[in-house]
């Protein structure tokens, strides 16, 4: 949102307007030719000693000086969204931690405890990190020195895992947690889409009508080479990227829990023999970020029996949530992680969703080209901040 051409320029906010969403118009310091201001939105985070901190929607934070600033006033919260499914990030949060779910977690007033050790170690920022979603019944300080504490105890590090960009987010706290000095380590998008789009994708386009056959039916309804379970077999194991190498049976029941956590997980995977030869798939195949599989086919898995391609997905109410959707290097291009994910879809089109969410490293160029052209739109962004090394 800029200033209208001509409109007298004033600055109308304060430091009691910390928290709310701002425009602010700057003097530039490297001026391009004929632009002599910067406009900068986002929120505004701090206000002390003659700077304001703006947070923008991504995350990043632009440090304004005062006597720079010429204008400023508070503007509306983002506008509804005018594509994909609408939600707050409270409900996509619960819905991700429900999706992830850690091994141990404990409560700490609004916030959420969150530990999965395997081997010594925690199994994913996501499962070891707290979720401050609320008030945590003590001051700040206090607060995160009961997060280090339990992190601790458990001979992990702490970390908060907090998001920018939405109506509803933390650019506030993520602020006060750098000026305390925790560092920020991963960012990534959280992206949402409409779930029925995706039930159409395949080796071939399919209609309406496949994309209506009951679950039952199977996934070789409309793709004979995806198989479908409920946990994640082995040869779904030896592609996945956090537990190749292991030998079979040796991934640690941890990583295995929390991989078939959720209300109603599934699991797909296309094996070598049932990929065509030849080239086919439009666009580029992301790499990611027990048995029980619906079809029990005959064919060689990729390399020494691992899969060409994977992915997960989590059904919880009207969401369905896409993860581990991985590809064999020498398979990309070929559209595979498209029909993983149609055939997931369909599975969770049958469960009832209509709405689908996944996250992505926001450097994945490669697999956020490919959900946009999907249909997916970033909802917002999300971060993982390390506390600082005890003195």
């Amino acid at each position: 949102m800029e200033f209208a051409a001509g409109a007298r320029l004033e600055v109308r906010i304060t430091a009691s307007d910390v928290g709310k969403r701002v425009t602010v118009r700057s003097v530039a310091e490297e001026a391009a030719p004929g632009a002599a201001f910067t406009d900068t939105v986002g929120i505004l985070t701090s206000w002390e000693e003659g700077v304001l901190l703006v947070t923008r929607r991504d995350g990043t934070r632009v440090r304004l000086a005062e006597e720079a600033v010429v204008a400023a006033k508070t503007v509306p919260a983002a506008p509804a969204r005018r594509r994909g499914p609408a939600a707050d990030y409270a409900e996509l949060a619960g819905v991700q931690e429900r999706g992830w779910r850690a091994a141990e977690r404990e409560a700490l007033g609004g916030w959420l405890l969150r530990a999965s050790v395997v081997d010594g170690a925690g199994f994913t920022r996501r499962a070891n990190s707290v979720l401050p979603l609320g008030d945590p019944g003590m001051p700040l300080p206090r607060a995160l020195d009961r997060v280090r504490e339990w992190y601790g105890a458990r001979g992990l590090p702490a970390y908060a895992q907090l998001a920018t960009g939405a109506g509803d987010t933390q650019e506030v706290l993520a602020a006060e947690l750098e000026a305390l000095g925790w560092r920020r380590e991963v960012s990534a998008l959280v992206m949402v889409g409409a779930l029925a789009p995706l039930a159409e994708l395949g080796p071939e386009p399919v209609g309406p009508l496949a994309v209506a056959a009951p679950v039952a039916e199977g996934p070789e309804a409309v793709d004979p080479g995806v198989r479908l379970g409920r946990t994640p077999d082995e040869a779904w194991l030896r592609r996945y990227h956090r537990a190749a190498g292991q030998e079979s049976g040796g991934v640690p029941e941890g990583v295995r829990a929390v991989l078939a956590s959720g209300p109603s997980p599934w699991f797909a995977r296309i094996d070598a023999a049932d990929v065509p030869a030849g080239g086919g798939g439009e666009g580029v195949e992301p790499a990611s970020g027990g048995g029980g599989f619906a079809h029990t086919g005959t064919g060689v898995s990729g390399t020494a029996g691992v899969p060409d391609a994977i992915g997960r997905c989590v059904v919880d109410g009207r969401w369905a949530g896409f993860a581990a959707v991985e590809v064999a290097p020498e398979q990309r291009r070929r559209g595979l992680a498209q029909r993983v994910m149609g055939a997931l879809a369909r599975t969770a089109l049958a469960e009832g969703a209509s709405a689908a969410w996944l996250q992505v490293e926001r450097d994945n160029e490669a697999a956020i080209a490919l959900y946009t052209r999907l249909g997916f739109t970033v909802h917002h962004h999300y971060h993982h901040y390390r506390a600082p090394e005890a003195a």
